[in-house]
């Protein structure tokens, strides 16, 4: 990764220096305001900002920056947003950026949630809530479909690799739709076969990449808030791969083991979750303000954004050798497919939970919209929603 001004003028570090925590204020809490539509909008806003607009940072060191926060457990986007404002002013402007970016959509999908959770929710609201809820299972197929290209291709040309390469995604499916809170192990292991098969023996082993994620499948000691926190930790430390591989862990927590929510409340917070603007993984916020109110989901949303601001100021200065290690690099390309395939495989228990026959007409519509069509996940959830809403108002169940 470039060093900070290598490529510059002494005007452009100049600049840079001069970019106040207010300006990082201002500007990641706009893109925290109007960043609907996940990542890749995220990511476009960042850039536009900070390569083109701004000239903060070059465009070779951005790429760099996604590569690298990429290879980091937790909503990439995000880190990324933590990333650039470190860049930019150390510690103070990590912390500002973070949360200016956080806030906005955790705020949005607090009250979303008081609404949408109510014990007397207004008709149409529940049958918008249970429309929507329907079409998650496609939004799920869709997401992991997006990951494949480059999952592919990482795998190399080899026929052995590919064989593997399919072999994890099969794995990462099934456990995704069998084994709920064990998925993590799956996950795991597939990185550890490709590392087992790619990278030469050394005598220092990255335990990171072993360790951690071992602990956090051990389950929480008790119910109640150290349940929750517990919950939220797993959330934010194990969400590589995309957002949506921590699905169903937080399902099996929040509906079997806690009993917090039913299985469409559930559906109805990673809803929440795609058309609020901010990652997936604030969808935890949602299970926190069911377990115990707000206090709760403002408790989930700290715990689990915490990892994702550790990750960036701590491994800031060793992306370079993180992207250049061979373990790293093969773990990852075992794991990799197998975070495809239990995000595919997530589909099956959410498609489960409906309970009324409209919601699989409304779950194909969103099939279509979105893997046929080609459509995006903001429109689709907005759709589905208005169908839901219509039906139930026209006298179809919604209990």
């Amino acid at each position: 990764m470039a060093v900070a001004g290598e490529d510059r003028t002494e005007e452009d570090r100049g600049d840079e220096c001069r970019v106040g925590l207010g300006t990082i204020a201002r500007e990641w809490g706009r893109i925290g305001c109007i960043g609907f539509g996940g990542p890749p909008t995220h990511i476009a806003l960042l850039r536009q900002l900070c390569v083109d607009r701004r000239r903060w940072i070059a465009a070779a060191e951005f790429e760099d920056g996604i590569a690298a926060t990429n290879l980091l457990p937790g909503p990439a986007s995000t880190q990324l947003a933590i990333f650039t404002a470190w860049r930019l002013r150390g510690l103070a402007g990590a912390l500002v950026g973070g949360v200016c970016f956080i806030v906005p959509g955790l705020v949005l999908i607090l009250a979303l949630a008081a609404l949408f959770l109510a014990g007397h929710a207004p008709l149409w609201v529940r049958g918008a809530a249970a429309g929507a809820g329907a079409a998650v299972a496609a939004v799920a197929v869709q997401a992991a479909v997006s990951l494949v290209p480059a999952s592919w291709k990482r795998a190399g040309q080899a026929q052995a690799a590919r064989a593997r390469w399919i072999g994890y995604c099969l794995a990462g499916g099934a456990a995704a739709a069998l084994t709920g809170p064990w998925l993590v192990l799956v996950l795991i292991g597939a990185g550890l076969v490709e590392v087992a098969v790619r990278a030469r023996p050394s005598g220092h082993p990255d335990r990171w990449a072993v360790s951690w994620p071992l602990l956090a499948t051990a389950p929480a000691a008790s119910g109640g808030l150290l349940a929750l926190v517990w919950v939220a930790l797993k959330v934010g430390a194990l969400s590589y791969g995309g957002g949506f591989v921590i699905i169903p862990l937080m399902q099996a927590d929040a509906v079997d083991r806690y009993h917090w929510m039913t299985d469409g409340q559930f559906l109805n917070a990673v809803a929440l979750g795609q058309i609020t603007p901010g990652p997936v993984v604030q969808t935890v916020a949602v299970v926190g303000y069911a377990a115990a109110g707000v206090g709760g989901g403002l408790l989930a949303a700290v715990v689990a954004f915490a990892p994702s601001f550790l990750f960036v100021l701590v491994g800031g200065p060793r992306f370079d050798r993180l992207r250049a290690n061979a373990r790293v690099q093969a773990f990852f390309t075992g794991a990799g497919p197998a975070v495809i395939g239990a995000i595919a495989g997530s589909a099956i228990p959410l498609a489960l939970a409906l309970q009324h026959a409209w919601q699989y007409g409304v779950l194909a519509a969103a099939a279509v919209w979105l893997l046929a069509a080609r459509r995006g996940v903001v429109s689709a959830l907005l759709g589905a929603g208005v169908l839901g809403a219509t039906v139930v108002l026209a006298g179809w169940p919604v209990t």
